[in-house]
């Protein structure tokens, strides 16, 4: 996943797409922080960028579920 991936990004995938970034962001994320543990990781605000993807994911999932319709200002 690029690193601050933009929410316009994510709206514009499928519901199984999405599925697919959370796994990917999920394990990257386990990886990211085996890295820290180990005290290999090289670059920390990846840790934060990450998890920000993965609530971007969730809240957008959300928004779905519930039929939000969110106006995204140009």
């Amino acid at each position: 996943m690029a690193a601050g991936t933009k929410a316009t990004d994510l709206r514009q995938l499928s519901n199984d797409d999405l599925v697919e970034k959370l796994r990917e962001a999920k394990e990257e994320l386990f990886n990211l922080r085996f890295q820290a543990a180990t005290g290999q990781l090289e670059n920390h605000g990846r840790l934060k960028a990450v998890r920000k993807d993965i609530a971007r994911i969730y809240t957008l999932m959300r928004e779905r579920e519930l039929g939000i319709d969110t106006v995204e200002s140009a």
